[in-house]
């Protein structure tokens, strides 16, 4: 298990980027291999089931876009920590 470090106001474009939508309709599973491919390369590559994102206040503002956290899911995040979450 391997705890990643994220700052405040992480945005659904940095957990996947909206231009990778058309890529992620058409394989639903797919969607998984798009979590931080751009703000953090290495999670993209590294990150397993089980493991867990720590996170300062206001995780996954931004638009409201379901394949963010269906990103993580299908990555089978352990756990999401952070002070506060957004309302979307």
């Amino acid at each position: 298990m391997r705890i990643w470090k994220f700052g405040s106001d992480v945005d659904t474009d940095q957990i996947v980027p909206g231009r990778y939508a058309p890529y992620m309709l058409a394989d639903g599973d797919d969607v998984k291999n798009y979590a931080f491919v751009e703000a953090r390369p290495d999670f993209a590559a590294d990150a397993q089931p089980g493991d867990i994102i720590v996170a300062g206040e206001n995780f996954g503002c931004g638009s409201s876009r379901e394949y963010a956290p269906e990103a993580l899911r299908r990555r089978q995040i352990g756990a999401i920590i952070a002070p506060s979450f957004a309302r979307i």
